[in-house]
């Protein structure tokens, strides 16, 4: 499991990633059909993104290791 300093760095480098490409989040998530909550809990680390839809919103921003 990852650790707090972690999942900050992770939300960091996504949020970097999709500003450098010119979305936000909230765009992220409706161009990928997610709930904007969602997505903003997994990214923030409220959700750990274990399973379910919470786990592939993390594996869609590449948050998990050998996410495509």
């Amino acid at each position: 499991m990852k650790t707090r300093r972690q999942q900050e760095s992770d939300a960091q480098r996504i949020k970097r990633k999709l500003y450098a490409q010119g979305v936000t989040l909230k765009q992220w998530a409706l161009d990928h059909n997610y709930p904007v909550t969602e997505v903003y809990k997994v990214v923030n680390g409220e959700r750990k993104g274990l399973y379910g839809r919470a786990h592939q919103i993390a594996k869609d921003l590449g948050m998990w290791d050998g996410a495509k």
